[in-house]
């Protein structure tokens, strides 16, 4: 009986080790392509001399978007409009966050249940009347109208996650801090922000992957090159029904590398704070 279990045990896991194994590569082949045609030359990519492996390695597609195409206002316009969303969610959902979990006022319920319904509602009803009211205040084509313009889907999912950290972190520190004569402002700073750091790494890093990936409202929003995002100009790579798969490679393992890169650094409190995302509220 026992030996039996243990077939079964090692069966299960067995089975999981192959699912996952093929999980890994339906996730890494996409990347993998990417990168390898990013570094082919033409004639490696299309027609019958297609190749899986780059024989000649070229880094021709990476001097051609950095040097022949606008590809860098792109990349300088995506990192504007990231960080600025980014840092403003960041400041209204901490305010707002500790205001509806800490402070008793008048509608305070129903603002809470509101942010929920906000952030259920897909942004591509949105956009319409959002145009409309972005055209009526002229912020169309501009990147300080984008960025106020993610702050509608960032700020709703920011402060309702938040919110439950800031319930889960006791109270008697905070009278603590009033009684030793900070003010509600101070306990945030001091106290609260810093207790709910895994919190802020996980918002922020939300927020800067949504700004940074966001296409719709940067296809209706903007119409010329000079705001364009990098989402919006890689569209300059397709011409009708052709499509420059080097240049455009290039310029997307490019555009992976900000995320990529801030994800490692910000891991350990990532992983923490989506962990304890699922364990308190």
């Amino acid at each position: 009986m026992a030996l039996s279990m243990t077939m079964q045990r090692r069966a299960v896991k067995g089975v999981g080790n192959i699912w996952l194994f093929l999980m890994v590569l339906w996730t890494a082949i996409p990347f993998y392509w990417m990168v390898a045609t990013s570094l082919k030359y033409d004639r490696e990519i299309y027609g019958f001399d297609a190749t899986l492996i780059p024989h000649q390695p070229t880094l021709a597609n990476y001097v051609t978007i950095l040097y022949d195409t606008p590809y860098l206002l792109f990349l300088r316009n995506s990192i504007i409009v990231a960080v600025g969303s980014t840092i403003l969610s960041m400041i209204i959902a901490c305010l707002g966050a500790y205001a509806i979990a800490r402070l008793n006022f008048p509608g305070r319920a129903l603002l809470a249940r509101g942010l929920v319904f906000t952030y259920l509602v897909p942004t591509s009803l949105l956009f319409i009347p959002m145009f409309a009211m972005m055209s009526a205040l002229r912020l169309t084509d501009s990147l300080h109208g984008l960025t106020i313009a993610y702050l509608g889907f960032d700020v709703p999912f920011c402060t309702w996650l938040l919110m439950g950290y800031f319930h889960s972190i006791p109270v008697e520190l905070e009278e603590a801090g009033l009684v030793d004569g900070c003010n509600r402002i101070g306990v945030l700073l001091r106290i609260v922000l810093p207790l709910a750091l895994p919190a802020l790494v996980v918002v922020t890093f939300f927020s800067f992957t949504h700004a940074w990936n966001e296409f719709l409202y940067a296809h209706v929003f903007t119409s010329s090159d000079r705001v364009r995002t990098i989402t919006t100009g890689l569209a300059n790579f397709m011409t009708e029904d052709v499509f420059f798969w080097g240049p455009l490679m290039a310029s997307t393992v490019i555009s992976a590398l900000p995320p990529v890169l801030m994800f490692l650094v910000l891991q350990r409190w990532v992983v923490q704070g989506l962990t304890l995302g699922g364990v308190k509220g």
